[in-house]
């Protein structure tokens, strides 16, 4: 799971920090190094808080993080909160979800020739790919034959 810490920046943050910094950044990347922190920084234009991103089971990492650090302890960071974050779209997503895809169209979207589609549409039909009721495959086929101009093999579903 996902978790954002959200820090409110004082009013001097930007004057203070540097005084902070060497040690608010290592504790950072040793955090990096834990596999406990993905990304962190300050927000920009104004500079007036900062977010950090964190992975875990629970948000006690980002908040011992919070509790440890020297922006926080220093009073330079007037507030901060936890927030946990279901992610679900991209590479680091700790739940993907993809929207909902005909085989036809993600045959279309995957391929570039009609050589390959008609290929890839005869695994589908071979039962590899496609294991649906005959109603679903039905459809399908017909989807396909119309977008081909009625060129794709008439087949039944095996299995």
């Amino acid at each position: 799971m996902h978790y954002l810490l959200f820090y409110e920046a004082a009013d001097d943050y930007v004057a203070r920090r540097t005084e902070f910094r060497n040690v608010h950044l290592k504790l950072g990347w040793e955090a990096v190094e834990r596999g406990e922190l993905v990304l962190g920084g300050a927000l920009a234009n104004p500079v007036d808080g900062a977010v950090l991103l964190f992975k875990g089971d629970s948000p006690e990492v980002a908040e011992k993080f919070a509790k440890a650090d020297p922006y926080v302890n220093s009073g330079i960071v007037k507030r901060w909160y936890v927030r946990e974050w279901t992610t679900v779209v991209g590479d680091l997503a700790s739940s993907q979800k993809h929207p909902a895809r005909s085989i036809l169209s993600e045959i279309l979207r995957r391929t570039k020739t009609s050589s390959d589609r008609r290929r890839a549409w005869e695994r589908a039909s071979a039962g590899r790919v496609l294991q649906r009721d005959a109603r679903v495959w039905r459809a399908l086929r017909a989807q396909a034959e119309r977008a081909a101009g009625g060129q794709y093999p008439r087949c039944a579903p095996s299995g």
